[in-house]
């Protein structure tokens, strides 16, 4: 199909007379219109359309259904009848009444070439610009970043189930790709094993019963395997999607031992960011959160909070459930840098920033990064009496630390931390050490050989670290942290109204495009709100936490 660009949608005087009787208080979707206009507009889609075929429904009117979709939370059946039926989403669309609309698997088709092109970052853009130009927005203030864990939406599986079906999964593709070569190297019972789900099975209760089911398992895959990468094997088995996957999963839970299979042990597994959870999205992975354990994703959104105007979501990032927040905070910088929506000041949990990010982001970016610092967690700081790093006197011009006792430094090189990041390693003199009456307080380690040793960041990012764990003490600095609550009721919408714990697709880039789609949605909904003066919603409180009385409410809260 092409894409035939088309002159501003103007709305059909019939359509407008028809809306205006049927809501004559407005509603959501001509609200939106009448105070934002046309939010999308064909030539944005462009490159998504070859330039020769049958031509495509407008892709700016289909870009605007997709986010009204989200907005609540319809099907694509539902929404393409919306489409079809309702006048609002007529006049939103510019539409005649008798429009017939479009099938509803022209919404699938769409959003799969918004994933092709990565271009679904362009829907929340479009509503931002449109916010911007309506003074709805302000980048230069505050803003806060807050992320949540999304679940795949593929069933969480035990391990007898994933892979038993990511061995069944690989022998579906292969009988439909080479049925009658499947059928020479098929064992019989594997029709008997694998011809239906693994759901549908009953497996073992007793633990040792299940552990033989699984090395039957393994033993099946590992010679269907060997089957396909034979040389006698027809071509291109080898490269199917679903036999990469059944290679990985028995790799990372098999190995072969005097000829047999065996199941690997757990501390032989490839780490969580590299392992498979499911044959059925390999994009997902296995995370733990505190008590919270999930298979797929993590979703990264950032929102303005200024006074008078709507808390509108400027960015949105989607990763693995294995990223870790403090890794993304530079992500983030740059995404909003390169959309002109960049804030003074940056509002994080205590996952987000570090010693680098404080740096990078006021040094590359001119913003001020808030969040919780995590404390010196050494064991001389844990002890009222010990010497922590703040006890030494740095000398970063010479290169030296002087120690409490008057010592100074013998060594000072570079290293890297468990994490990657590169710190300095100042070591003093044994000769130093072992002889001082102040080494109970300094040294924890009976080893009299060992001298004392720091860790030191950067000069840079030292005295940011130390500046910033200062602020943080200071009362001002909390009452102004407070800001950074909002984001938790963004979330908590984004989960009611738009389903966003769950994923709605498989893969990464379709994940990351539900999530674009839902910020987009979550902004029309306040700009709405804002433009009827609906008030935001307060915290909940029940009947019986009501009745708490004062003193037990301020005990509660420390």
């Amino acid at each position: 199909m092409s894409m035939q660009p088309k002159e501003p949608v103007v709305i059909p005087a019939e359509t407008v007379r028809v809306a205006r009787a049927a809501f004559p208080k407005g509603s959501l979707a001509t609200r939106v219109r009448d105070e934002l206009g046309l939010l999308f507009r064909d030539e944005e889609f462009a490159d998504l359309f070859p330039l020769r075929g049958k031509p495509a429904w407008s892709p700016g009117r289909l870009a605007l259904v997709l986010v009204l979709q989200f907005v609540e939370g319809l099907t694509d059946r539902q929404a393409a009848e919306a489409v079809r039926a309702r006048i609002d989403f007529k006049y939103a669309l510019g539409l005649d009444l008798d429009d017939p609309g479009f099938d509803f698997s022209v919404l699938s088709e769409f959003r799969d070439r918004l994933v092709e092109a990565e271009a679904g970052r362009r829907v929340l853009d479009g509503i931002l610009a449109a916010a911007s130009e309506k003074g709805l927005l302000k980048t230069a203030g505050r803003a806060r970043t807050d992320s949540t864990h999304v679940l795949s939406s593929a069933r969480e599986l035990c391990w007898l189930e994933m892979v038993a079906e990511a061995l069944r999964s690989a022998l579906n593709v292969l009988a439909r790709t080479a049925p009658d070569w499947l059928v020479s190297v098929a064992e019989p019972d594997w029709f008997k094993h694998y011809a239906t789900r693994a759901e549908d099975s009953r497996f073992p209760k007793a633990r040792t019963r299940r552990d033989e089911v699984g090395l039957r398992v393994g033993t099946d895959g590992m010679r269907l395997l060997e089957a396909v990468f034979a040389p006698s094997a027809p071509h291109g088995l080898c490269s199917l999607p679903e036999v990469e996957v059944l290679r990985q999963m028995w790799v990372q839970h098999f190995h072969l031992a005097g000829g047999e299979v065996r199941r690997r042990d757990p501390k032989d597994r490839p780490p969580g960011a590299m392992r498979l959870v499911t044959p059925y999205d390999t994009d997902a992975r296995g995370s733990v959160k505190r008590d919270t354990m999930w298979d797929g994703y993590k979703v990264h959104f950032t929102e303005t909070c200024e006074p008078g105007i709507p808390n509108l979501i400027t960015n949105v990032a989607t990763t693995v459930a294995t990223v870790q927040d403090r890794s993304m905070t530079q992500a983030i910088h740059d995404q909003l840098a390169a959309r002109d929506c960049l804030p003074g000041e940056h509002w994080v949990d205590a996952g987000y920033p570090t010693a680098a990010a404080l740096v990078s982001a006021r040094r590359e970016h001119g913003i001020a990064l808030h969040g919780p610092i995590q404390a010196d967690n050494s064991a001389q700081s844990s002890t009222d009496s010990g010497f922590g790093q703040d006890a030494f006197t740095i000398d970063w011009d010479n290169k030296q630390a002087t120690c409490p006792g008057g010592k100074t430094s013998t060594t000072w090189s570079d290293r890297l931390s468990q994490r990657g990041q590169p710190v300095l390693r100042v070591t003093f003199s044994v000769s130093d050490c072992r002889p001082c009456p102040m080494r109970r307080d300094c040294i924890n380690s009976p080893n009299t050989k060992r001298p004392r040793e720091l860790r030191l960041r950067r000069n840079d990012e030292h005295h940011a670290l130390h500046a910033a764990r200062a602020e943080q003490q200071t009362d001002a600095w909390k009452e102004r942290y407070k800001v950074r609550a909002g984001v938790e009721g963004t979330m908590s919408q984004a989960a009611q109204r738009c389903g966003l714990r769950r994923s709605r697709y498989r893969g990464l880039a379709k994940t990351s495009l539900q999530h674009q789609l839902t910020g987009a949605a979550i902004n029309l909904a306040r700009i709405n709100a804002h433009l009827t003066g609906t008030p935001r919603a307060r915290t909940r409180t029940s009947h019986f936490a009501a009745l708490r009385p004062a003193d037990h409410a301020i005990d509660g809260a420390r």
